[in-house]
């Protein structure tokens, strides 16, 4: 929450600089409050457990959020119940007249496939459009992010040799930037995918904005420098053993899979995985809802698209 000093405080302009949450004591007696309306399109197969991540990120915050869960309309479940789906979620086709403060587009194990390949991309593409001049601020996640990046500025992704795979360590550029209040130099990330995005791709395109990379990973953090929309490639939302499930798991099944990176301690699986990002996550998610959110979104939520 911000802190309230006189607007002519001599601290206050450093402050700024540092982007501590300030409001001046005139804006405070006028300001009204009222809950962010948060919308997640939930595209993973296990939806219970990314809604937990999620949620439990978006929780931390004194922000009342309320939150309504997107399902594709066009894609059969099969690792989520059909009473969880029909108690809990809804559909494009019912919100679409609704506007949203902000929205987060989840990843999808489909990055193997083209884009017009996955049976809900018509869908996907018309919530992406809808995004623009009906949500306030978007995150995109793991192949959602390349979906997003694909669908709005025509970045392709490229496939990898083998699987990007583990925690790697990422470098902040733009340090005054309001996403990153809090982080250190360098902070963690998990990554679980198939597929990349070129640094040329990103850099060549002038109203896109690489905000962090790994020299592992590759891209990490983009922004939309004309809107709030930003593409993350990673899984900041991972719990501790979320990595460690997909590992056993393809071994299991007898799949190609190698230890992820940096995550067991000395890469070894016997050991039990080493929780690096967390911090970070719940700063980026905070950050996110206070400053590209609740402090910018219209108190008239029907203002939303108008006010560019």
């Amino acid at each position: 929450m911000p802190i309230n000093i006189p607007a002519d405080l001599p601290a206050r302009s450093t402050l700024e600089q540092e982007n501590i949450f300030v409001m001046s004591e005139e804006r405070a007696k006028v300001q009204d409050i009222r809950p962010l309306r948060i919308a997640i399109v939930n595209l993973m197969p296990t939806k219970i457990a990314t809604e937990i991540q999620l949620l439990r990120l978006l929780g931390n915050s004194p922000v009342q959020v309320d939150i309504t869960l997107i399902k594709a309309e066009q894609h059969v479940s099969q690792n989520t119940s059909a009473e969880h789906l029909a108690r809990f979620y809804t559909t494009f086709s019912k919100v679409r007249g609704q506007k949203f403060d902000g929205m987060i587009i989840t990843g999808a194990p489909v990055e193997r496939l083209d884009f017009a390949a996955v049976d809900y991309w018509p869908e996907l593409a018309a919530i992406m459009d809808y995004s623009r001049t009906h949500v306030f601020s978007t995150l995109y996640l793991c192949w959602g992010a390349q979906a997003g990046l694909f669908h709005h500025f025509g970045v392709p992704k490229i496939p990898l040799p083998e699987k990007m795979f583990g925690v790697f360590p990422h470098q902040v550029y733009d340090r005054l930037n309001p996403i990153f209040r809090g982080f250190d130099d360098s902070f963690f990330m998990p990554h679980s995918r198939h597929t990349d995005i070129a640094r040329a791709s990103v850099l060549c395109q002038p109203d896109l904005e690489l905000l962090a990379d790994s020299p592992e990973a590759g891209i990490a953090i983009v922004k939309d420098r004309g809107r709030r929309q930003f593409f993350i490639t990673g899984h900041l939302e991972y719990d501790a053993d979320t990595l460690a499930r997909e590992y056993f798991r393809d071994l299991d099944k007898g799949l190609p899979i190698a230890v992820p990176r940096h995550y067991f301690p000395g890469d070894n699986p016997k050991n039990n995985p080493l929780v690096t990002w967390r911090a970070h996550a719940n700063l980026f998610f905070s950050n996110w809802l206070n400053f590209y959110v609740y402090q910018d979104t219209p108190y008239d939520i029907e203002a939303i698209g108008l006010e560019e």
